[in-house]
């Protein structure tokens, strides 16, 4: 049986992951959910209210358990807690680090190869290069089943010594990498004799669920921009390239779907530049909202510093709109001037730029555009054509 083990889960952000799952199930392939704490934040999506109720927590509420598997781990499996422990102190030495965090590392890892041997899980997938990556790895030197994960980037790419990707990626029974920039910043951290066990696995949409729409306004001047509202977004450009094209649109408006520690911020600026009536803070929205205000909209906006390859660049396709973003990452990819406007990311100016373009193009450039973007999606990020080979790939490893 195969097991998903992620950090919070589910997540507003987390969208796609439970959409692989649901994929892999609708194949015949069984998969439990277990991941190491809940969000800290209220879930507006009545599915992954459902979700939250199927995945089981290794840390949250659990510290009990926790400590009891350690010592029956060295009652029952002292050889192989030994391992744990001798690779867990690798972890420490990458990281510079021994907390309670570390500890717990390796408490839940004690945890998890007891309760997964219970349940019959026989693979464990875990999605980012990060904490349950290194639980899944621990567990499996300890006797546990074997362990395979997903990048994404950013940040599992900032310090990928720290993090030991290295280690992660050696003893992984194969490694998926969601772009070829994802799968290139992999092998620079582990060695070219890593390339062929790292796969290139795009992430996908379930594009039955994705009506779109190929119609335009020479009116809508309403652009939307959805993520998590933090530095690496890049959405405190967003009012100063309003306060430049605002003069020639002066009915401008930018929907900003979520939330996050640069909240404030916003506020601050687009009250700074004057454009407040231009901004319009909408919060998480459950998955209808967020569609309907997509395909509502001239185009996605979406000036990113760091990022992986947004999910929400191909939703945006999927419901027929146009892209504004940035050379960064996996972006590139995905998105050139034939489906939307590429631009320099941290570029006040060309933001601006590529905005007045976009304000500019009439519907028949629109449509145009719209139709390419949404090509490319069913071509490369159709769940229809993507899960059959994941769902055989996990199949081999979960006999």
């Amino acid at each position: 049986m195969l097991a998903y083990l992620l950090a919070s889960y589910p997540m507003t952000s987390t969208t796609f992951i439970r959409r692989e799952i649901e994929s892999l199930e609708r194949l015949g392939l069984e998969v439990r959910r277990y991941a190491v704490r809940h969000w800290d934040q209220p879930l507006v999506e009545p599915t992954d209210v459902a979700e939250q109720q199927r995945t089981y927590y290794l840390l949250s509420d659990n510290v009990g358990r926790l400590i009891a598997a350690f010592f029956l781990e060295l009652a029952s499996n002292p050889v192989g807690l030994g391992r744990g422990i001798a690779l867990w102190l690798r972890l420490c030495a990458n990281k510079h680090e021994v907390s309670p965090r570390m500890f717990a590392y390796l408490l839940q890892a004690c945890h998890f190869r007891r309760k997964a041997r219970v349940d019959g899980i026989t693979h464990v997938h875990a999605h980012f290069a990060t904490n349950p990556t290194a639980v899944a790895m621990l567990a499996h030197v300890m006797g546990g089943p074997s362990y395979s994960f997903t990048a994404h980037g950013p940040d599992e790419f900032v310090d990928t010594a720290s993090t030991s990707v290295e280690l992660k990626i050696q003893r992984a029974a194969f490694v998926l990498a969601i772009s070829q920039f994802c799968r290139v910043q992999l092998v620079r951290a582990s060695g070219m004799e890593y390339w062929e066990k790292i796969r290139i696995a795009h992430c996908g949409l379930p594009l039955e669920d994705f009506t779109p729409e190929f119609t335009f306004s020479e009116e809508n001047h309403d652009f939307v921009c959805i993520g998590r509202i933090c530095p690496q977004k890049g959405q405190l450009l967003i009012p100063p390239a309003i306060a430049l094209v605002r003069t020639e649109f002066p009915n401008v408006r930018v929907h900003f779907v979520g939330d996050g520690e640069s909240r404030v911020e916003l506020e601050n600026a687009a009250s700074e530049y004057g454009v407040a009536q231009h901004v319009v803070l909408h919060g998480w929205q459950h998955e209808s909202a967020v569609k309907q205000l997509l395909a509502g909209s001239r185009a996605l906006l979406l000036p990113s510093f760091a990022e992986g390859l947004p999910i929400v660049i191909m939703e945006a396709f999927a419901l027929g709109r146009p892209v504004l973003s940035t050379f960064i990452a996996g972006i590139p990819e995905l998105l050139d001037n034939k489906c939307g406007w590429i631009f320099p990311a941290g570029s006040v100016q060309d933001l601006a730029a590529a905005m007045r373009s976009a304000l500019r193009a009439a519907p028949a450039v629109l449509v145009e555009k719209a139709r390419e973007g949404r090509a490319r999606v069913e071509q490369r990020h159709d769940l229809r054509t993507l899960s059959p080979d994941l769902r055989e790939l996990f199949a081999r490893h979960s006999a």
